[in-house]
């Protein structure tokens, strides 16, 4: 156990259920890295509970589970499929395991885990934390349509998770207001996600130099599902040059499979000569890339929840394009970063404004970074995790 200030919970021992490949370097696994560590911080004896897949990574002050390895179960992408179905049935085996086996306090459920212990606590009693991470129904639908006629159903469930729990953690503020109509009597605080940037980060590669790039680089990271709209970006792209834009994109992250998916429709619109695919890149090195931008992308068109990157990218200093979508604008606003409709001509429209007013760029990234230090820093998070968790082991007293 690491021994700090804040160390307040030392006689509590808490079971996190992460429903996600772990470690990847990806949005979700990172910020439940951040949440054990710092629940640790606070003196919780923490054990996590994972998907068979990912690395293993050192975690002061928690002890990390993994549900057994399942035959031709690999490669689990980041939204619902039929793998991670597979996979959240298994886990909730390997949590009663681990619940008879450790006297936790309490658990802390990520995402759809929520449903795995508000089965066990309907009849054991124990107390969970909802850590809402997305709208599952939302998630649930615009993944599959075919499940639109069931959203009273669903929702039902969601409800239910609510208000059977001693509270819930929302990312941001759209999921605090779905929470907050669902239960407005519980305990319910949002928690930003925080930038990731180790601005002394260094790395030799250089994109320009690798990858022969002449000229601007718009910049993407991020993994390749579909709900990232990176087919918007593509299309968005392929106007640009056709009005002259002579900037480059720039994508890291992806699969084998997404990235071959993409360079295939990349080159289909011609744009495959001034398209970049990199592949993953480490998180620890984000700042590095990200300097060599001139402009950050974030084309995503479904979903509510912020992603996490977009902190990053305003810590960073330069400016960010996005969609007009709640998705973005909980966080964004006209006053520090460049949102468009999530169509391609809006999108290719500003690429080409973008790229031609420097001081535009300039002035937009100098307030975004402004922004991110005033309100998504590390110690806002902690101030905000402490006192939900203090007034959650009150409750329970």
């Amino acid at each position: 156990m690491v021994v700090t200030a804040d160390t307040v919970f030392t006689d509590r021992k808490i079971l996190v259920l992460a429903p996600q490949p772990f470690f990847q370097e990806r949005g979700t696994p990172i910020a439940v890295k951040l949440l054990v560590e710092e629940l640790a911080r606070l003196g919780f004896d923490v054990h996590l509970l994972v998907f068979h897949e990912g690395e293993d990574v050192a975690m002061d002050g928690v002890t990390l589970h993994r549900i057994p390895a399942i035959p031709g179960i690999k490669n689990i992408p980041p939204s619902i499929s039929f793998k991670k179905i597979i996979c959240d049935g298994v886990m909730f085996f390997s949590m009663v395991r681990l619940l008879k086996k450790y006297d936790f306090d309490l658990v802390h459920a990520v995402e759809e885990s929520v449903f795995l212990v508000r089965v066990v606590s309907l009849f054991s009693g124990i107390p969970y934390v909802y850590d809402m991470d997305s709208s599952l129904v939302i998630q649930m639908v615009d993944k599959l349509s075919f499940l639109r006629p069931f959203r009273s159903l669903l929702r039902f469930f969601e409800r239910s998770a609510v208000r059977g729990s001693n509270g819930v953690m929302a990312v941001c503020r759209e999921l605090e207001e779905i929470a907050r109509d669902y239960a407005s009597e519980k305990r319910i605080a949002r928690l930003e996600d925080i930038s990731l940037l180790d601005e002394n980060a260094h790395s030799a590669e250089l994109l320009w130099e690798r990858y022969d790039i002449s000229g601007p680089i718009m910049l993407y990271v991020g993994n390749l599902e579909g709900y990232q709209g990176i087919d918007l970006l593509l299309e968005s792209f392929q106007l640009a040059r056709l009005r002259g834009c002579q900037g480059n994109l720039v994508i890291i992250g992806g699969t084998e499979e997404t990235i071959a998916k993409y360079r295939e429709k990349a080159q289909d619109l011609e744009i495959g000569e001034n398209t970049v695919f990199c592949g993953m890149r480490p998180v620890s090195l984000l700042a590095h890339y990200l300097r060599q931008a001139d402009i950050l992308l974030s084309p995503r068109i479904q979903g509510n929840n912020t992603p996490m990157k977009l902190y990053s990218y305003l810590a960073s200093g330069k400016v960010v394009l996005a969609t007009r979508l709640p998705t973005h604008t909980q966080v964004l606003d006209d006053g520090f970063a460049c949102l468009v409709e999530p169509v391609a001509e809006s999108m290719a429209a500003a690429m080409v404004t973008l790229l031609e007013d420097k001081d535009l760029r300039e002035r937009l990234g100098k307030k975004g970074r402004e922004v991110a230090e005033q309100n998504h820093s590390i110690g806002s998070f902690r101030k905000k995790l402490k006192a939900f968790y203090q007034g959650v082991i009150d409750d329970m007293q």
